[in-house]
């Protein structure tokens, strides 16, 4: 039998602030842009900020580079697709490559949770021998 050519869309997986973990990748997130620093660029064309986003269960840091750092607006509203955790020394950053977007919407009807920065939540790599 032959498959089907038809590529199946996957739904998206929606998820708040509170429920990442190291290395999640492939979710949906609607935050918050509370502050922004622009960060020292890796090259001479590369743009890179560092911002403090949220939503109503928490805040952690989003790394944005290039065109990304347009949109990260102190008060600004964004939906992250595709979006992923990446691991920056111990602790957690969120980012969005070139599969995910970042798209500007309507202002969202939360207040952010700011005293729960999941940024601030050191991890240690363990290696478990069986």
């Amino acid at each position: 039998m032959a498959e089907s050519s038809k590529t199946e869309l996957k739904k998206p997986l929606i998820k708040k602030i509170s429920e990442l973990r190291p290395l999640d990748s492939g979710f949906t997130l609607t935050v918050k842009v509370v502050d922004t620093k622009m960060v020292a660029p890796k090259g001479r064309q590369a743009r890179t900020a560092e911002s403090l986003v949220g939503d109503e269960t928490g805040i952690i840091v989003f790394v944005a580079r290039n065109d990304q750092v347009d949109a990260m607006k102190e008060g600004s509203t964004l939906i992250l697709r595709n979006a992923k955790v990446e691991m920056f020394r111990g602790s957690m950053r969120l980012t969005v490559d070139r599969w995910g977007r970042i798209e500007v919407t309507e202002p969202a009807n939360f207040t952010v949770k700011e005293d729960s920065n999941l940024s601030l939540i050191e991890f240690e790599m363990v290696n478990v021998v069986e």
